[in-house]
């Protein structure tokens, strides 16, 4: 008699697949499969890339510390930024607020996220079907969402400004306006609106708008990009797991639109495309961008704070949809 075999099924608490092999005698033999990654916590493969984040963050902080060109720089918190004790200009190009990179790249830094995303979604065959470009759009609304939330509007002023004042931070010289009333009130709640009032934002703690900015896109396009690419190209083997509605984990791969067969090796120059190539641009000045702001602008703590404000967001949309099977149907995984 053939021997059979039956798959026991993982939980969604016990990342080891488990299979039980009977013989002709009827013995019952269980062996452990491959591990699977809990879909609780990224791969390693997204820990290598998300902890590029905080060692970027390390590093600027560290160079800034042990460089003679930095370390005799004096902090102005008014600016968040690093000056000459004497008050003259900053020593490098972009430890200036002015450089071109962060008025033009920077301070637009959504819309060059978004429009290389959209780029890549209209024109790589890696997000090729109308499901998979729909939920793309679920997950860069939902991100949009926290962006906005944070550092634009949160039914009034933005949860940048609120932390501001709530750690006592004020408006100052504002202040004085509005108590003689020559200012608005409006003025002080905001740091956009008490720096175009002449006041001063300061005395509270402020989160790193750029940090938060910069983390959020880049994880964004990672995500968004690398990962289809990298699973479009045959690159590497999808180590991601999700938790099936009756419990059972498995491999993403196991709602993917895309067929077993579609996915091989590709050469590398054929693989990006025109969109893979602008948003591997706009990635890649995200990360030279998040490093300089971590040389010469913020406090560690306002850097540290800006790179978790930013984890929120990723985790919530990227990671809590592989535990989540109802919100997966809404969201998807990228190049799933």
């Amino acid at each position: 008699m053939p021997a059979t075999q039956r798959a026991g099924r993982a939980s969604a608490h016990s990342p080891t697949a488990t299979t039980t092999t009977t013989t002709a005698s009827g013995a019952g033999m269980t062996r452990s499969a491959t591990p699977r990654t809990s879909p609780l916590v990224p791969t390693p493969v997204e820990r290598l890339a998300l902890g590029l984040f905080p060692a970027l963050l390390v590093f600027g902080s560290l160079f800034a510390l042990l460089s003679p060109e930095t370390r005799a720089l004096t902090y102005d918190a008014g600016s968040q930024s690093h000056r000459a004790a004497d008050g003259g200009e900053a020593p490098n190009y972009f430890a200036r607020k002015s450089n071109l990179f962060n008025v033009y790249f920077v301070k637009r830094g959504w819309g060059w996220t978004s429009a290389a995303l959209l780029a890549f979604v209209l024109l790589h065959p890696a997000v090729a079907s109308p499901g998979a470009r729909a939920r793309a759009a679920a997950r860069w609304a939902a991100v949009t969402t926290w962006w906005v939330l944070v550092v634009q509007w949160c039914f009034g002023a933005p949860m940048i400004d609120r932390g501001f004042r709530w750690t006592g931070g004020q408006c100052q010289l504002a202040e004085l306006d509005v108590a003689a009333g020559t200012a608005d009130a409006g003025a002080v709640l905001t740091a956009v609106a008490c720096k175009a009032s002449g006041g001063r934002w300061s005395g509270g703690h402020d989160i790193s708008g750029h940090v938060f900015l910069l983390t959020l896109g880049s994880a964004l396009l990672m995500h968004e990009v690398l990962w289809p690419l990298a699973r479009w190209a045959g690159w590497y083997a999808d180590e991601r797991c999700v938790v099936m509605p009756d419990g059972a984990l498995k491999g993403a791969n196991v709602e993917a639109e895309m067929a077993p067969g579609a996915v091989g090796s590709r050469r590398a120059e054929t693989v990006l495309g025109y969109g893979g190539k602008f948003a591997l641009g706009v990635l890649a000045l995200n990360l030279w961008m998040l490093l300089m702001t971590a040389i010469y602008f913020h406090t560690w703590f306002e850097k540290l704070t800006g790179l978790l404000t930013a984890f929120v967001a990723i985790y919530a949309v990227y990671y809590v949809p592989r535990f989540v099977p109802a919100l997966r149907q809404v969201v998807g995984i990228p190049g799933i």
